[in-house]
């Protein structure tokens, strides 16, 4: 399966749990992570203080959190894409932590 390489380089909070990512190819996304920020893995991501310790991880071109939750920068490229199915999945993610 063949499929394009994206790096994120760039970031800024521009709104709680809000990012602007910039990635190499310069194109943007402005994300609103807070519809899925449930479940053990992004969960905590809830606390704003928390989320907002997004750092960029140089070595993979991704965001990442002190928890180890990250997305792939593909996802985060194309972000609107696969957001609707994310929302529906996150709203799984607490039952199955419950």
């Amino acid at each position: 399966m063949n499929h394009p390489i994206h790096r994120v380089k760039d970031f800024a909070i521009v709104a709680p749990y809000t990012l602007r990512v910039d990635f190499e190819d310069d194109t943007l996304q402005v994300i609103d992570f807070q519809p899925i920020l449930t479940g053990n893995f992004y969960g905590p991501l809830r606390d704003l203080h928390f989320f907002n310790q997004v750092k960029l991880d140089t070595e993979v071109h991704t965001l990442v959190w002190p928890n180890g939750a990250d997305f792939d920068p593909a996802t985060l490229h194309d972000w609107p894409r696969y957001q609707e199915a994310l929302i529906q999945r996150a709203k799984t993610w607490d039952q199955v932590s419950a």
